[in-house]
């Protein structure tokens, strides 16, 4: 079948690098996979670089007829091409297509021309045809005939008619405009009703196909009885011209016959001839008794720009005939067409400048200046519009693209002719753009403070970061982790666990105020995207202080486990500094403000402390019945909630300068009365509490010599202090060294000194502290095995 392809190539001085055309020719009725020709030879493209270059074919027509072999550059049928039904009765049928390839970018217009094969019989609608011809038609009139049909063009289509043998008829073969033939019946002898009243004859037409097709009708011609004058129209031809959208009813033209005859037989009748074209007898109509032409149906210049009426008039036998040819003036009464051949959506958003996006041609119907048309694209920077042929654009991108800012595009193309008025169409096309991983997450803040109350339970939510990435799908998932920073010897990742999917932040270990107040690092999130993209942003973790540590009594001096005790002249006055509590706690802020409170006192007249200093006063001068011996509870609370609290006694021992204080004497008057009710039970009392005491005296006496023996093996070490500077709690060791605090040591240093004594700082061997030890007045040390380990006791009893 090769020999039935014609190849063409029109080049034009405008075939650039862009765009060339070319021509190819084939028959219809081609099966499919039909191989038309080689587009890549053709293009000019060699074989190894046909995959590069993808060649796509683009059909305006409902249909894709052809298609394109990616792999070897053939163009092949791929649906049954039928000329007729593709382009009717149309001598010329083309199939115009568009051939895309792409790197570079290279347009060419194909025009397939369809070559029509004769496929398609003649026949005759209706296939009987009847006659009525006088008896004085004279040899040589002719009487019209149905046209014979034929669906093929050019030679396949009706070329001749035969009449079956007879000695008065004949055929006589004209040919219209369009091409088309039609037969006359030609009366070759004059006939005589009564020698015959009726002739059959069999009409063919036959078509110029090789090998050639025909079909017949049935003629039944039927002599009437003398009518010996025609009707004659005024003129042969009648020549209007029509302005196209008429209104309908509008009259074209009047005709006018005369016919010699009189009676009955001078009657005429107008009426359009049998071999008048379908479409002009849907667009006119004719009175059948004053010869009026009116307008029937839509006149459209697009449709058709002239049409051929063929009217005849009879008086009963007698036919007079004449052609009326209307010219239609074109309107601008058409919008242009947008047609899209080709669109490519969705597309991804990084494309490069220049993408094609979109093939579309533009058509208008009407004539001259009416169907000239100009496109333009609505007002959007992104795309524009290069025009390849004429009335052929392509839309491709004028700057990047980001799916973030605009995800789909409405790319409204405008085309408008140059009528007057000028008429206009638009079409929309609708673009999305697929994403790509160009965004790294970000977070809602530039850094994150997170405040965790100290003695958290481990493995407690603390708090919860997020971070948003404007991608799409697994572009926009997110992992989150901990950062290790080479700056610090602490792992954040044992101290801390972040949920990678949601970004909830745990504290894996029980944090402790006194050891750290702050943590600080990284958390990075990254997306899932093809390469990944992440970000990171700084978290701290800040601790707060809960009152999770009781006040220590630093001062006064006491062994573990004893009291504290000491002496104060019985001549004291009122406002005598008797003892200066001192107190440290661990915690901070309010929960390290410490208040000291008597919780229990001997004598509650004789004795007040300061609540916030906790210096302990005298009240009044000792009295004569005041007891020598004193006993005071001091509690130390601090403002903590629920607050902490520590507890020291003091045994205070008075003495008189002038040694009667030791004698227990006191100048009584000699008219006291010592056996008053009073007396009585003062001296049964105090008989009960000098028992008491002496048991007291004894137990005390087994258990220091216990003590002694077990001391003789450790021998006991200075009164001292050892601030640690690593330990944020305050302790008291066996050995009565304290770890405090530097912020204690002032108070402390003026309270004892003004006790005579004199505090000595030195540092610990191992470099981590402070010793402090307690001097008398001469300088010498003092052991201090008189103090006792303060207990925590419930602030609310003893004291209001």
């Amino acid at each position: 079948m090769e020999r039935f392809v014609t190849r063409l190539f029109l080049l034009f001085l405008a075939c650039n690098v862009s765009y060339c055309k070319i021509r190819y020719s084939i028959p219809e009725e081609m099966e499919d996979g039909y191989v038309v020709a080689n587009l890549a030879n053709d293009m000019g493209l060699n074989a190894h670089s046909i995959l590069k270059h993808k060649i796509r074919i683009a059909s305006g027509t409902g249909k894709q007829y052809l298609e394109a072999n990616k792999d070897n550059g053939n163009m092949y049928i791929n649906e049954k091409i039928d000329r007729e039904e593709l382009c009717g009765s149309k001598d010329t049928c083309i199939l115009k297509l568009d051939v895309l390839t792409e790197n570079p970018l290279k347009i060419f217009s194909v025009e397939l021309e369809i070559t029509d094969v004769n496929d398609n019989a003649p026949h005759f609608s209706p296939q009987s045809i009847e006659l009525d011809i006088s008896e004085l038609a004279t040899p040589g009139e002719r009487f019209s005939l149905d046209k014979a049909i034929d669906p093929d063009a050019g030679t396949n289509s009706v070329r001749t008619y035969h009449l079956s043998e007879n000695q008065h008829f004949d055929i006589e073969v004209q040919t219209l405009k369009d091409g088309s033939r039609f037969a006359n019946l030609l009366l070759r002898r004059a006939l005589d009703r009564e020698q015959q009243a009726v002739y059959s004859l069999l009409l063919t037409a036959v078509d110029g196909g090789a090998p050639t097709l025909s079909g017949t009708a049935n003629i039944t011609v039927r002599v009437l009885d003398a009518n010996d004058n025609a009707p004659q129209f005024d003129q042969l031809i009648y020549i209007v011209n029509l302005t196209e959208n008429i209104a309908i009813g509008s009259i074209v033209l009047k005709l006018n016959a005369t016919d010699l005859d009189e009676g009955s037989n001078a009657e005429t009748k107008y009426s359009f001839s049998r071999h008048m074209s379908g479409i002009a007898l849907q667009k006119f109509s004719l009175h059948p008794n004053n010869g009026e032409i009116r307008v029937k149906g839509n006149i459209d210049f697009e449709e058709c720009n002239a049409y051929e009426l063929f009217v005849q008039v009879k008086d009963g036998a007698m036919i007079g005939h004449c052609k009326v040819v209307i010219q239609v003036s074109d309107a601008n009464d058409n919008s242009p067409e947008i047609i899209i051949t080709s669109l490519k959506s969705p597309v991804l958003e990084n494309v490069p400048i220049g993408t094609v996006v979109a093939l579309f041609s533009v058509e208008d119907l009407d004539s001259r200046e009416n169907g000239m048309v100009d496109c333009h694209i609505s007002e959007n920077h992104a795309f524009k519009l290069q025009q390849s042929l004429k009335n052929y654009y392509a839309l491709v991108t004028a700057e990047p693209l980001d799916r973030e800012i605009v995800p789909v595009y409405n790319i409204t193309t405008t085309a408008t002719d140059r009528g007057f008025p000028p008429l206009s169409n638009n079409k929309t096309i609708t673009l999305e753009l697929l994403d790509v991983n160009d965004n790294p997450p970000t977070f809602k803040e530039s850094s994150y403070t997170i405040s965790v109350l100290e003695n958290n339970v481990p493995g407690a939510l603390i708090s919860y970061i997020t971070a948003n990435d404007p991608d799409l799908n697994e572009n926009r998932l997110l992992k989150y982790s901990i950062l290790e920073s080479t700056n610090t010897n602490m792992s954040m990742s044992k101290l801390f666990y972040i949920n990678p999917e949601n970004g909830n932040i745990y504290a894996l270990l029980s944090l402790d105020y006194e050891k750290e107040k702050d943590f600080h690092f990284n958390v990075e999130a990254v997306d899932f995207g093809s390469p990944p993209l992440s970000s990171n942003v700084t978290v701290n973790v800040i601790i707060l202080d809960q009152n999770d540590n009781s006040p220590v009594i630093v001062s006064p001096w006491r062994s573990h486990g004893s009291v504290a005790e000491d002496m104060i002249p019985r001549s004291a006055e009122k406002g005598y500094l008797v003892t200066k509590v001192i107190a440290i706690d661990a915690d901070s802020v309010q929960n390290s403000r410490i208040t000291y409170y008597l919780l229990q006192v001997t004598d509650p007249t004789l004795f007040s402390i300061d609540r916030y200093n906790g210096e302990t006063r005298t009240l009044r001068r000792f009295g004569l019945r005041d007891s020598y011996k004193q006993r005071l509870v001091i509690l130390a609370r601090d403002n903590g909630e629920p607050p902490l609290s520590s507890t020291v006694t003091i045994k205070l021992s008075t003495m008189d300068p002038d040694s009667k204080a030791l004698s227990g004497m006191t100048d009584i008057p000699s008219e006291y009365d010592y056996f008053t009710d009073l007396n009585l039970y003062l001296i049964i009392g105090l008989a009960s509490i000098t028992f008491l005491f002496l048991i007291t005296i004894i137990v005390f006496i087994v258990l220091r010599c216990q003590r002694a023996d077990h001391n003789s093996a450790h021998p006991p070490c200075r009164n001292s202090y050892h601030s640690e500077r690593n330990s944020m709690n305050s302790q008291l060791r066996p050995d009565s060294t304290l770890i405090s605090s530097d912020a204690y040591w002032h108070s402390l240093f003026v309270a004892e000194s003004r006790k005579g004594k004199v505090l000595l700082r030195q540092s610990v061997p191992n470099g981590s502290g402070y010793n402090v030890s307690s001097l008398p007045n001469n300088g010498q040390p003092k052991d201090s095995n008189d103090t006792v380990q303060s207990t925590p006791q419930d602030p609310t009893r003893g004291f209001p």
